[in-house]
């Protein structure tokens, strides 16, 4: 087992960021590092204890510059939409501020995703589209469990990520470039996994919790 750094619960969950800027783009990560915090994310509960998860881990450099072109194909779309804007022009020039740190953050990403030496997709048996939204919830809610876990095993061990969708929008492409039969398989994710320059990150600033918590009733 590797070695773990000294965070407690608290800690652990409370500063596994979404990393970016400090992805140490030139140190190689050990395939059973990665495994092992898959192996920890396979704990995770799954609907009806079904386990329809799979992992694809990719580390050779062909196969990783193509799935950074279809990010950065769609990460260029998403800057354009209304969802984009709106996320960072809040009104707030507070939390402007925060997001536009955010938002040149994952330009970062999208500029030297091909550079992280491990990417991660977790996958889940079936497909969704068009479904009710009971159905879909019961395939996401087993695999993103697994996959936060993921992301905390990987915390703990010096490593850092970030959680990315933006592929998804071109997934047939990717589950090409990969070999996942796109119509058996959902690809949930896309986490570019590398070692962390230090460890000490901090928890993120969040709102109030008294705006967000309902007791009861909305």
């Amino acid at each position: 087992m590797t070695s773990t750094l000294p965070l407690g619960p608290d800690e652990l969950l409370s500063t596994t960021r979404s990393v970016r800027r400090r992805l140490d783009l030139s140190r190689p990560v050990p395939k059973e590092v990665v495994a092992e915090c898959i192996e920890l994310a396979l704990q995770a509960p799954s609907g009806s204890n079904t386990q329809g998860w799979h992992w694809v881990v990719v580390t050779d450099p062909g196969k990783r510059s193509a799935l950074a072109a279809i990010y950065a194909k769609a990460y260029g779309l998403y800057r354009q939409t209304p969802m984009y804007i709106g996320a960072i022009d809040t009104g707030d020039p507070d939390r402007r501020a925060v997001q536009v740190r955010s938002a040149t953050s994952a330009d970062y990403l999208a500029e030297h995703l091909a550079e992280v030496p491990v990417h991660v997709i977790p996958c889940v048996s079936g497909r969704v589209d068009g479904q009710p939204a009971m159905a879909q919830a019961a395939v996401w809610g087993s695999i993103l469990p697994a996959a936060w876990s993921f992301m905390l095993a990987a915390r703990s061990r010096g490593l850092g990520s970030s959680w990315t969708t933006l592929h998804l929008m071109f997934e047939q492409e990717a589950a090409e470039v990969l070999g996942i039969p796109y119509a058996e398989v959902s690809q949930a994710a896309l986490f570019p996994v590398a070692y962390t320059v230090g460890t000490d990150f901090k928890p993120g600033k969040r709102e109030p919790l008294d705006t967000v918590l309902h007791w009861e009733t909305w």
